[in-house]
């Protein structure tokens, strides 16, 4: 295999799985990439009062650290199955992880570690192409949301005026369908801020 191809696809892996001094460069760097969809989704979030909050691939905490600077927010918990980024994000929250307002825990996002009902608001960005199953990722979701809670999915079905069909496909022919069968309501797809050339939509859902 060219040296070139194993390299791409060792890079590649990392932003799956970030491992080592190379993954924690990667989560560092995907903070700079995603800012601009990620204070989008957070307004979209529309955080209320005695939030209860869950984000799923946390990666390095950047978004877990503006959450926290908003009064109305009870506590949060950030998921991510690498512990090389949750090392990142403990220390960039860690005032907050020691008093127990956060909470960074290793886990799969098909099989969340948690009660039914113990969120207010679930929202992830620029994870959903790394799910396993994203049918039993959005039953989970569901599960673990409180009534009336929220849930919103961020990612990018395109770059420069060219939209990725397979991302859309995915989007219409599985995921949203999915979730009107679980039971999902006021499902919406918004788009939202260009980010390097990228972009990006949420697709939003209510239980």
């Amino acid at each position: 295999m060219p040296l070139l191809k194993r390299l791409k696809e060792y890079i590649d892996s990392q932003y799956r799985l970030p491992t080592g001094a190379i993954g924690s460069y990667i989560g560092e760097k995907m903070v700079r990439q995603h800012q601009p969809e990620t204070i989008w989704t957070l307004e979209l979030l529309d955080f209320k009062k005695e939030e209860k909050i869950l984000e799923l691939g946390c990666g390095a905490g950047y978004a877990i650290k503006r959450i926290l600077e908003i009064d109305s927010v009870k506590n949060i918990i950030g998921l991510d199955l690498s512990e090389t980024v949750l090392k990142s994000a403990r220390m960039r929250n860690r005032h907050e992880v020691n008093n127990g307002r956060a909470r960074l825990v290793q886990g799969n996002v098909k099989q969340l570690p948690f009660e039914n009902q113990q969120f207010t608001r679930v929202f992830s960005i620029q994870s959903i192409y790394f799910w396993d199953d994203i049918d039993e990722t959005l039953s989970e979701i569901y599960r673990v949301l409180k009534n009336e809670g929220k849930m919103v999915l961020t990612l990018s079905n395109g770059k420069a005026g060219i939209m990725w069909n397979g991302i859309n496909e995915m989007v219409e022919n599985e995921v949203i369908p999915h979730m009107k069968k679980i039971g999902y309501k006021n499902i919406e797809t918004v788009m939202g801020p260009d980010s390097r050339q990228y972009h990006t939509i949420a697709i939003i859902g209510e239980k």
